[in-house]
């Protein structure tokens, strides 16, 4: 199991349809076959495939909802997991909250698949980790990471003639290469639709280079200092921001988005007018599947134009309760940027710090989205356009929104993998004004 085509897909969803005495009835079914392979201290420590489907059944009498999940399909199984969402459906109080299955909708397709990927297989799984290790073994360095890859299929099907059906295919690779002492870090990560765009043997030279020059790293007073992103480190911000374009937050007083007095700021000027932020599921590369999980269609949309908010996410019962048109929940963020590098970023600036990644980001305060997080894996001084020293890592304590209104330029943006299972990213790298380093950190 782990991959249906779309007639088994449908059969099964028809089957679950048919057998519900629900007032309402919505199954969908997901598999995957995922691979894996793991290495750690110059060796491989695992390695695998998990290969799954699930089966999810939601029924309703009125507002009494009810739902039960299996990994079973024979025709008594069916029956099962339906009886079981009906059972619980009944025993449950009022949803107040409540909204009726989708209608039929039309879904475009999406360029989620790409037979290259879905074909990788346990060597080139091995021949990954191996290209990862021997250089970094060969430069007396130890490396760690992890490679992900897989397939799957989404399918969904409600009582009221409603159907969707797409495969999808990704991959995502990490890692991580230290000095033996331990005093230096560099890395290096891809997430990618194509596999066909990876090249590990170039990719890893990018962690063994910050590794090496990461050794010895001297102490920055903490302060606001000019910044350069890179776009992993910007993508950890921007994601969590993101989780904040809700108009119901936003209504409700819960977001950076809520006016004082009550509403929302859709149409105010809350960025750097270069901010221009929005989500297009056929993005060839960053497509994903062209509806969310309420079977809602997708749309290409601008969130963010021109510093402006051009649009906020209206759930089906929100968007009933203020009289808008709700529309499916994003599932990617384009970001806009130039045409530089971070390389060209670097030899434009006269001062400055440049940070690889950031990491363990907290909220302090919604109501200004301030985070709080760590810089790691290399953290180096900028002088006249050059890469000085490394220095230690700092902790931040830095609002993205105010983070977009302080850009001295954006660069080239690339595919990266967001903090949602489903959500990826086009984020470019970021040259920022005034960014709050609050505290050393001894960590490397």
């Amino acid at each position: 199991m782990g991959m249906f085509t779309e007639q088994e897909a449908k059969a099964i969803l028809d089957k679950v349809i048919a057998l519900s005495t629900a007032d309402e009835c919505t199954a969908t079914l997901t598999g995957a076959i995922d691979g894996n392979v793991r290495f750690a201290l110059n060796n491989i420590s695992t390695s695998g495939v998990v290969s799954n489907t699930d089966l999810g059944v939601q029924v309703a009498f009125g507002k009494r909802v009810g739902t039960a999940t299996i990994n079973e399909f024979d025709d008594a199984a069916l029956k099962r997991v339906v009886q079981r969402a009906e059972e619980l459906a009944k025993l449950a109080p009022e949803n107040p909250e409540f909204v009726p299955a989708v209608d039929r909708q039309e879904y475009k397709p999406s360029p989620t698949f790409t037979a290259a990927t879905a074909a990788i297989t346990p060597e080139y799984r091995a021949k990954v980790a191996a290209d990862s290790i021997a250089p970094s073994k060969a430069e007396n360095l130890v490396a760690a990471g992890f490679l992900n890859d897989g397939q799957r299929f989404s399918a969904m099907a409600n009582s009221n003639g409603n159907f969707a059906y797409q495969k999808a295919a990704a991959m995502d690779y990490t890692c991580t290469v230290r000095t033996e002492d331990g005093t230096g870090s560099g890395w290096v990560g891809r997430n990618l639709a194509d596999v066909s765009d990876f090249n590990v043997g170039n990719d890893i030279q990018t962690a063994i280079r910050k590794a090496r020059s990461s050794s010895g790293a001297k102490a920055l007073e903490p302060g606001k200092y000019t910044v350069i992103l890179e776009p992993a480190a910007a993508a950890g911000l921007v994601s969590f921001m993101m989780r904040f374009f809700d108009a119901r937050q936003a209504d409700e007083g819960r977001s950076f988005l809520s006016k004082k007095g009550g509403g929302n700021k859709l149409g105010e000027q809350v960025y750097d007018p270069r901010v221009n932020i929005s989500s297009d599921p056929w993005n060839p590369e960053a497509a994903v599947l062209p509806w969310d999980d309420e079977g809602l269609p997708r749309e290409k949309m601008a969130l963010v134009k021109d510093g402006k908010i051009a649009n906020l996410q209206y759930s089906r019962f929100w968007a009933r309760q203020q009289g808008k048109r709700a529309v499916g929940r994003p599932g990617n963020l384009l970001v806009a940027g130039g045409t530089k590098s971070t390389g060209d970023l670097v030899r434009e600036t006269q001062r400055g710090i440049l940070v690889t990644r950031t990491w363990y980001i907290r909220m302090v305060d919604p109501q200004t989205v301030l985070l709080t997080g760590l810089t790691r894996d290399g953290t180096f001084y900028i002088e006249n356009g050059e890469i000085k020293y490394p220095v230690k890592n700092f902790r931040f304590n830095e609002s993205p929104v105010i983070m977009l209104n302080n850009i001295d330029e954006l660069g080239r943006p690339v595919r990266v993998a967001g903090d949602e299972s489903d959500m990826v990213m086009m984020i470019p790298p970021m040259k920022l004004r005034d960014f709050t380093f609050t505290s050393l950190s001894d960590a490397v």
